[in-house]
């Protein structure tokens, strides 16, 4: 694999879904429907079959599991090429947005974190509230967001909690996600000084560098994590199959 795909098999590691099979070095996902990378074919390196029969595996595995068949694929790499020539087309209808940034920065911003700014092992009701709006009744969310060896951040404000990130750790990578600001707390700098300690905290458990995806639409993010010195690395996108060309094979 190149350096992009690799780097998106560390993300995907770090964002562990419930059922994972393998389609050589394809990984194909399922976590009940919770996010379209928990839930899609990570189609990078190769499938160790021809890219008709990976495609058929991709759409007979999402059948069999209740989810649309989809994959992500690193943007203009010779996967994506080949899955377009197929007949398969952009996710448009996606609606976290199909074609995201995917961020790096080996300059950790740390400041030792003001009163209020911590990083916990468990997940407090504050955090899952901010984060999903309340606590996750099914297996997919909790699984994908406490799977591996993870931080919460939170920032507290008297009895509520006023921002929420997670951190996981995989190789020496800090991955981050899930940042949220609760709207009455925004403009307060919360964000930045999380993230301070996120990246402390992973500095902490030996993580040299850090990884984060934001939807290519989303320009306040880009604008605060470009702040925090992270560029971008590479981009990747959701294909799904045209209308009518992978129907279940089973029914």
């Amino acid at each position: 694999m190149n350096a992009p795909e690799a780097l998106e098999v560390v993300c995907s590691r770090a964002w562990p879904p419930l059922v994972e099979e393998f389609s050589k070095d394809w990984r194909l996902r399922w976590a009940d429907g919770f996010t379209g990378r928990a839930n899609s074919a990570l189609a990078v390196g190769d499938p160790g079959r021809p890219l008709p029969e990976a495609l058929r595996a991709v759409c007979d595995f999402a059948h069999d599991r209740g989810i649309p068949p989809m994959v992500q694929v690193v943007r203009d790499s010779p996967n994506e090429h080949a899955i377009a020539a197929q007949g398969w087309v952009p996710a448009t209808g996606h609606g976290a947005g199909h074609e995201v940034v995917v961020l790096t920065t080996r300059h950790f911003h740390v400041k030792v974190p003001p009163p209020g700014v911590k990083v916990l092992d468990e997940p407090t009701p504050g955090w899952w509230e901010l984060v999903l709006g309340s606590d996750p009744d099914g297996a997919g969310a909790r699984l994908v967001l406490t799977g591996g060896k993870v931080g919460y951040g939170v920032v507290v404000d008297g009895e509520g909690t006023a921002a929420a990130v997670r951190g996981a750790l995989v190789d020496g990578w800090l991955h981050v996600g899930r940042l949220a600001v609760a709207p009455e707390y925004r403009r307060r700098g919360l964000a930045s000084a999380l993230m301070g300690a996120l990246h402390a905290w992973g500095q902490e458990h030996g993580a040299d560098r850090a990884v984060l995806q934001v939807a290519e639409g989303n320009s306040g993010a880009l604008a605060l994590y470009a702040g925090l010195g992270y560029a971008p690395h590479h981009r990747y996108r959701y294909w799904v199959p045209a209308p009518g060309s992978c129907e279940d094979s089973t029914s």
